[in-house]
């Protein structure tokens, strides 16, 4: 049976894009998750002991369960991959995002400082105590987990944490901090739509809609990148710039596509500032 994950709060009025899972950075096995050291020899699955290769299958098999929203589970099996490899980085960050997801907040800061203690520049443990503190609204913090994260060497998920920065200084208020965020976001990885559609949000609350709206196209001209969510955010977009048919050419594509969403019956109600 799977669990219910606790609702998360949500800085802007549609979350697809910049739903909880889609801001970690999840680990699934031996050298998964990290950066290597200054100077440091990358790890591969030559060098992998019989203990790793032991606790590597739980950990693959709790990142499965966890994405499934099977939290218990998902616990469980961190569990015996750190009675197997009792200082496993990628179990303790694991883990702790399990304690997070069922609202065990306590137990999920201990683990992360424990995972951080073990590995002070692994970038991923980082981040994902970074995003953990922003849903706690501990956003000063949050900025120092980021920070630090970012500044590890040859860190590979520079366009994910830039986003989780600029999304968690919109919770904090400061939209014009965000957007220079999103930017750098943007700069560093311009295919993510996640990246494209918060800076749109962003671009459409500080009131640049022209700037809004070249982002939030590039969303929606990918096929499978269009939802509901993407759609309104447009249609949002496009009725601020005064554009009567860009408007109904919208509408009509969310009554046709996603009619029973949240976002059909917000246009159909008049609410546009959701």
């Amino acid at each position: 049976m799977t669990e219910a994950r606790p609702e998360l709060p949500r800085p802007l009025p549609t979350r697809r894009w910049i739903a909880w899972p889609a801001m970690l950075a999840l680990c699934a096995g031996l050298g998964a998750c990290g950066t290597p050291g200054p100077g440091a020899t990358p790890r591969t699955n030559s060098d992998q002991t019989d203990v790793d290769k032991r606790a590597a299958v739980h950990i693959d098999l709790a990142a499965g369960y966890f994405s499934r929203g099977m939290n218990t589970t998902a616990l469980d099996e961190t569990k015996q991959a750190l009675a197997i490899k009792p200082k496993s980085v990628e179990a303790m960050n694991l883990q702790a995002l399990v304690y997070a997801a069922m609202g065990e907040t306590r137990l999920a800061d201990e683990t992360f400082h424990n995972a951080i203690a073990a590995a002070p520049n692994n970038a991923d443990t980082l981040h994902n105590y970074g995003w953990m503190l922003c849903q706690q609204r501990r956003y000063d913090e949050a900025e120092r987990q980021f920070n630090a994260a970012l500044a590890q060497p040859d860190y590979r998920g520079t366009s994910r944490t830039l986003r989780a920065a600029g999304v968690c200084e919109v919770r904090a208020g400061d939209n014009a901090k965000a957007e220079l965020t999103l930017n750098k976001a943007f700069e560093a990885d311009p295919a993510d739509p996640g990246t494209n559609y918060s800076l749109a949000e962003v671009l459409l609350r500080n009131g640049k809609f022209d700037r809004a709206l070249f982002y939030i196209k590039r969303v929606n001209a990918v096929p499978a990148q269009v939802t509901s969510q993407s759609l309104w955010l447009q249609l949002r977009i496009s009725r601020r710039m005064d554009d009567t048919l860009g408007v109904k050419v919208l509408a009509e594509q969310l009554h046709k596509d996603f009619a029973q969403s949240a976002e059909t019956q917000a246009f159909d109600a008049g609410r546009f500032d959701e």
